[in-house]
Parts: C-alpha cells; sequence; structure tokens
C-alpha cells in the first residue's frame, strides 16, 4: 500500500479526478508515465489502491519514491512487454500515449496487463488547435501543448476521433469516456463525438479488452 505521509501541494487535474472516480476501491493499479506521483498518491488517499508506476525520468522517480510511492524508472515502449496478463486491475496512462512511439502497441499492453485500461491525453482536434493552424499556419501551443515543435516530446497527437478508431483497431470496448472543456469543465455524455472531437481539450476513456483480443 502507498504511504501518504507527504502530501502534494497542487490541486488535482480534472482528468485525474475522474480517472480516480472510475477506480474501484483497494484495486491493483499501474501508473504508466505516473510523472511526479500526483495520480497515485490521489488514488492512494481517496481509493486505498495499490499502486505502482512507472516513469522513465529519473528526477521525478526519485520524487516518487521520497514521498513513498511505489515507482520505478522504465519505459512505456519498451518494458511493458516484461508484464503478465492482468496483472493488475486497471493499467492508466495520464496525458502521456502523445509521447509514446508505438501508440498502439503500448494501448494493446494496457488492456493486456488490466483488466481495465484508463488513457487520458490532449485533444489536437480541438477548435483552438484548428484555429492556430488556419490563422497562423504553424504548429499550435496550447496549455495541454505548450512545447515548441522542435522540444516537444510528443510524438503522435490524436484527436479524440482518432483515439476512438484506435479502440475499435485493438478491439477495446469504451465502457465510459469524458471530454473536458479549456475551463475543465467535463461536456455533457450526450454531446456527440463529432462535437466533443470540436470542444473538448483533453479526453479520457476507461476500457476493457473485447470478447476477442
Amino acid at each position: 500500500m502507498l504511504r501518504t505521509n507527504q502530501p502534494l501541494q497542487t490541486t488535482p487535474r480534472v482528468d485525474h479526478l475522474l480517472i480516480a472516480e472510475m477506480v474501484s476501491h483497494g484495486a491493483r493499479v499501474l501508473d504508466v508515465g505516473c510523472g511526479d506521483g500526483a495520480l497515485l498518491q490521489l488514488l492512494a488517499e481517496t481509493k486505498g489502491v495499490d499502486g505502482r508506476g512507472i516513469e522513465i525520468e529519473r528526477e521525478r522517480v526519485n520524487a516518487c519514491v521520497a514521498r513513498g510511492l511505489s515507482v520505478i524508472q522504465g519505459d512505456a515502449d519498451r518494458d511493458l512487454d516484461d508484464y503478465p496478463d492482468d496483472a493488475f486491475d486497471y493499467a492508466i496512462l495520464s496525458l502521456t500515449i502523445q509521447a509514446t512511439l508505438r501508440p498502439k502497441a503500448v494501448l494493446e499492453n494496457l488492456l493486456r496487463i488490466g483488466r481495465h485500461a484508463i488513457v487520458s491525453f490532449p485533444n489536437f482536434g480541438h477548435w483552438r488547435i484548428r484555429a492556430q493552424l488556419l490563422f497562423t499556419g504553424r504548429m499550435p501551443r496550447t496549455e495541454n501543448l505548450p512545447e515548441p515543435w522542435y522540444e516537444s516530446p510528443n510524438a503522435h497527437l490524436c484527436t479524440i476521433r482518432d483515439f476512438a478508431e484506435l479502440c475499435s483497431l485493438v478491439n477495446a470496448r469504451v465502457e465510459r469516456s469524458a471530454a473536458f472543456n479549456a475551463s475543465g469543465r467535463q461536456l455533457s455524455p450526450r454531446v456527440p463525438l463529432e462535437l466533443q472531437n470540436i470542444f473538448g481539450e483533453k479526453a479520457v476513456f476507461l476500457l476493457k479488452r473485447g470478447t476477442i483480443y
């Protein structure tokens, strides 16, 4: 169980709060690309999870370990192959899939390792990004995509529609999905996918592998 004697000082991200809603109490969780450990700590405090993390940057790993979080250094593109099937109840990838070299293979591994997979990502189809491309002809920069194109870690940016198609391609069943606007407010589930793809700045998908996988 994660120790939480050193709480984070930041306000939880909106996608982290929704992910926490999706996770069952006491679940076994693997957070891939866990960063500073904010999500793992939130899940430990609110859901009592048995959590593990993988993070590629050594300094962030050290910071997580200093908080009492069980985190190792690893790469989602290379190291997920080593995990056995159904090792966790949830395999989570939060705002990281766009930075992987092989998003399809990474998603397939998440669905294999976890009984559920949860993925959040910035939506490159958001209207502000479309407008920047249209009116400036340059790669957009937003709060969720702040780096210039030549320094960005993002290798495979996608839209909500793109990700939904990828889920179908790997036979993943979407159990729940949500999109957030620029102010962090969740769009109504009744909003069709086409409009979520325009007005959603970030999205979260709760997935389960299909019957044939």
